[in-house]
């Protein structure tokens, strides 16, 4: 029977099996756990080099967004500026036309992201295909 809260280690959520071999570990949190409000994710390097935010802008979906660097260090590109991001450092994106971009500088880099439009419910700018074989929690065994 569903209920209206769940409590799981990150590491007993379900990722997204990776497209590429220097892909992060990616949780998709705002799938799993069927949030509307905000797109919530969060990527962790296998090794330093691995891309945690790919290079885009949100012009087309209108996110502000919000980074959070919850171990290792990240640098980030931010319409060209780089800033060196370590653990308990919040990045945040409000124009939607910044271009940005992350690249972790450690293994074990963290990176938690939260997006969504100020003025407007949450939609995901996420295909279906990217979570076809990733269950979500009331899909899961406790």
């Amino acid at each position: 029977m569903p209920r209206g809260w769940w409590v799981r280690r990150l590491e007993d959520v379900p990722t997204v099996p990776e497209a590429e071999p220097h892909d992060p570990e990616w949780y998709p949190l705002q799938h799993h756990f069927r949030l509307t409000t905000a797109g919530i994710n969060v990527y962790r390097a296998r090794e330093p080099g691995h891309v945690l935010v790919e290079r885009h802008d949100e012009t087309r979906a209108g996110h502000e967004e919000l980074y959070f660097v919850t171990a290792g260090r990240a640098r980030f590109v931010l319409d060209g500026e780089e800033r060196e991001a370590r653990a308990g450092t919040v990045v945040v994106v409000r124009d939607p036309t910044v271009v940005r971009e992350a690249v972790a500088l450690d293994a074990g880099t963290t990176l938690l992201a939260v997006g969504g439009r100020p003025d407007a419910a949450f939609r995901s700018s996420w295909r279906p295909h990217h979570f076809r074989d990733v269950p979500r929690v009331d899909e899961a065994s406790e």
